[in-house]
């Protein structure tokens, strides 16, 4: 394959479709950088977890912003706080009951937008989280938007959570995902929704590399992209 133009692709959804997963594969395939903004929230709010900032069922706010500064969260691709590798701790179901409060913080939005705004200057990246074909990258030239129904997500969710250790149940994670959806649809700031030049991909019944066909389709159509 050549000519491979350097583009923003925007990948916004529901949680659990797929995106990192579906963000990733196009990165390996066209050798670009893949940033994770929800890995982001996730070691933000870790850090808060250890810190006390986060506690008992309660989020300090103040106290978590001002946890921010100096804070150095990186993606290697594996997300790292530090030089401590945290990728499979950002994953757990204590992480995930916290991290939609914890993006919904103007302050902490601004933080990890500030990251992903730097590292996607030049192009040839692909991003996925809730808002970034309409807020962190507005104008970035491919967006999709992710979705799937919903036991199929919790059912990707929960195989996930198990292969990662933590025990939990099924109906825990379709609950804890069903509440995400709400919370992020409903946020008063950067809420999860579909930008209206974005494209729809509904991967209920599809592989990744159904997805792949679909999204190379496009490129070729509209970006110019040749492939061998």
């Amino acid at each position: 394959m050549n000519n491979i133009p350097q583009i923003i692709i925007a990948i916004d959804g529901y949680s659990s479709t797929g995106k990192s997963s579906f963000a990733n594969m196009i990165a390996e395939e066209f050798g670009y950088i893949h940033l994770d903004s929800g890995a982001l929230y996730r070691a933000v709010t870790l850090h808060g977890l250890r810190k006390g900032a986060i506690a008992g069922g309660k989020i300090n706010e103040q106290e978590l912003v001002a946890l921010t500064e100096g804070l150095e969260v990186s993606l290697r691709p594996r997300t790292f706080i530090g030089e401590e590798d945290v990728e499979d701790l950002i994953r757990t179901m204590e992480v995930s009951s916290y991290v939609s409060p914890v993006s919904a913080i103007p302050e902490i939005r601004n933080f990890v937008d500030s990251i992903l705004r730097k590292l996607g200057e030049r192009g040839g990246v692909v991003m996925d989280g809730r808002d970034i074909g309409t807020t962190v990258f507005p104008n970035a030239q491919l967006k999709i938007f992710m979705e799937a129904d919903d036991e199929v997500r919790a059912l990707r969710r929960y195989t996930e959570t198990v292969k990662a250790g933590t025990e939990t149940t099924f109906d825990e994670v379709l609950a804890n995902l069903r509440d995400r959806d709400q919370r992020d649809s409903t946020r008063a700031v950067s809420p999860l929704r579909k930008a209206e030049d974005a494209v729809v991909l509904d991967n209920t019944y599809m592989t990744f590399e159904d997805q792949m066909e679909w999204l190379k389709e496009i490129l070729a159509k509209d970006f110019g992209f040749v492939f061998e």
